[in-house]
């Protein structure tokens, strides 16, 4: 199976993204993300391991790459985790990728390591970080090995100082977790703040095993969920959706609160592309 992939080969018609392609440096990820959805499909997901003969046969890919169609990095696996600090394969492929677009998408503050190599293609660069919530109780339970917001801001800060296009990604939005106004409105404003310059959002999907450990690690929410997402909601491509009706009112709050700050919004496969900013929903408008 090739490194490089067409994003999105399924053809979800919730996806609203442009033409892409899909790399994922590394398989699993260290994060350990309660909602994650790529452990579904990913046999021991939050065990990460490298590829075997990765760079040798990325070498040989890019050969064959359209460099006006962009690479997105990456839509299962983190590529700052752990092993990145000692195998520094994402920083292989920074340099190797570079002269195509580049759609970054981490929760680790790691990528301000290879801020010199982003700022010699910031005009073919979109990086994304993903912060939840700005509770770092919460974010413990949530994202357990992850950086803690705190230091993601930081990384979207620096990134933007140096003049690399950020977005922030808040997804997902959880029922009863981060789905509150005030605290929407908190996250959003400490974005605007670091220079960030859109926001892609979506809710929480749940899958069976993703599902499982939410509610094995807040409890309380256990009867809730059930009810909005097994009761309420819909089942769409393998996962169980919040209603269209919640999902919409969610959305549309977002999607207000980043407006105010005269920024961009999107919404990430929920079905309501007229909500996004007239741009598309990944980011890779800002490429320059």
């Amino acid at each position: 199976m090739p490194l490089i992939t067409k994003f999105d080969p399924w053809k979800s018609p919730l996806c609203t993204c442009p033409e892409k392609l899909s790399l994922n440096v590394y398989t699993g990820c260290s994060h350990s993300c309660l909602y994650c959805y790529s452990s579904a499909y990913i046999k021991n997901f939050f065990k990460p391991r490298v590829k075997k003969d990765y760079l040798k046969r990325l070498r040989r890919e890019i050969k064959n790459l359209n460099e006006k169609i962009p690479i997105s990095i990456s839509n299962s696996s983190d590529p700052y985790i752990t092993l990145e600090k000692d195998f520094r394969y994402m920083q292989h492929t920074l340099k190797l990728l570079k002269g195509y677009k580049k759609l970054i998408v981490t929760k680790s503050d790691l990528i301000v390591r290879d801020i010199e190599i982003l700022k010699e293609e910031k005009e073919r660069v979109v990086v994304s970080i993903t912060i939840t919530t700005l509770d770092e109780e919460i974010t413990k339970k949530l994202e357990p090995n992850a950086p803690n917001s705190k230091r993601r801001l930081e990384a979207l800060k620096k990134l933007s100082n140096a003049g690399i296009p950020t977005v922030l990604r808040f997804d997902p939005v959880i029922p009863f977790i981060n789905d509150n106004y005030e605290i929407m409105e908190e996250i959003i404003e400490n974005a605007k703040n670091v220079g960030v310059r859109h926001v892609i959002s979506s809710t929480y999907k749940a899958k069976r095993d993703n599902f499982r450990r939410m509610v094995a690690k807040f409890p309380e929410l256990s009867d809730k969920w059930k009810y909005l997402y097994l009761k309420k909601g819909n089942f769409i491509h393998g996962s169980w959706y919040l209603s269209k009706k919640v999902r919409f009112e969610i959305m549309s709050k977002v999607k207000e609160i980043v407006e105010k700050r005269d920024m961009t919004f999107s919404c990430c496969r929920e079905g309501f592309p007229k909500l996004n900013s007239g741009v598309f929903c990944d980011g890779s408008f800002l490429f320059s």
